[in-house]
């Protein structure tokens, strides 16, 4: 949730933020892998909102509910957490997915006949461009499509933790409704990842085509927070200042 969370040391951080991520990725792979036949997309969408919801909710308070690269580097180039946070957090949320892909691949394994190596051949639920999009999109669309909903999602996390906010209670109901929304656009096109943490995770069990298309979900993501971030903090932290009666800066 990107909030203030100053009481906890950095280990109860970290761990906080591996649960959190292994909760998000092994809900929504879990139902991409095993349930979206029955599902389609839709399911996949709201597996994401809930294990957002349910995540936030749980260890929020600890770490601030980040469970995305992303929306880490985003806080703190909006000046919620501190840069030498960044790289320990992300180490945790890539640990926590990687978990996550590890006990589903696990699952798969002692499936039906042919089910694990089906779903490797299918990408292991990978995001991706051309053939591993789901509806065949290319580069350009994909990575547009990562960077501008990204950088909405951060929007959203900064808008409803802010300081100040009357609606910080609810901060977890409106992330995990906007990461719905917001998989029901991406899916189609590049299989929704707005977290770079959920796309190695899977890359890493999706084939050599998944590894070599993952630096878009590296990057783009990541570019789309850094903008987002710094915009927000330019934007609204001055006004935030002067509704509270804070004289301005000269």
């Amino acid at each position: 949730m990107a909030q203030d969370s100053a009481p906890y040391g950095l280990t109860q951080r970290l761990i906080a933020e591996v649960f959190g991520t292994f909760t998000l990725v092994f809900g929504v792979i879990g139902t991409a892998l095993y349930a979206s036949d029955n599902t389609g997309f839709l399911g996949v969408a709201l597996a994401a909102g809930l294990a957002v919801l349910a995540a936030a909710y749980t260890v929020g308070h600890i770490s601030g509910g980040h469970f995305n690269p992303a929306v880490t580097v985003g806080a703190a180039a909006a000046g919620r957490m501190p840069w030498r946070d960044v790289l320990p957090y992300i180490v945790a949320q890539l640990v926590g997915g990687l978990v996550a892909t590890t006990l589903l691949f696990a699952i798969a394994a002692n499936g039906p006949d042919g089910f694990l190596s089906a779903a490797q051949e299918g990408g292991f639920a990978s995001t991706g461009f051309d053939n591993l999009s789901p509806d065949g999109f290319g580069l350009i669309a994909v990575l547009l499509v990562e960077f501008i909903l990204t950088a909405v999602f951060l929007y959203v996390i900064l808008g409803v933790t802010a300081p100040g906010s009357t609606t910080a209670g609810f901060a977890p109901l409106a992330i995990g409704l906007a990461l719905v929304l917001i998989h029901l656009v991406a899916i189609p096109v590049s299989n929704a990842s707005v977290n770079p943490a959920r796309s190695v995770a899977t890359a890493v069990y999706g084939g050599t085509d998944a590894l070599a298309q993952v630096w878009v979900f590296l990057v783009f993501p990541i570019l789309g927070a850094l903008v987002a971030g710094f915009t927000y903090r330019m934007l609204f932290a001055e006004r935030r200042a002067v509704a509270a009666g804070a004289p301005r800066r000269r």
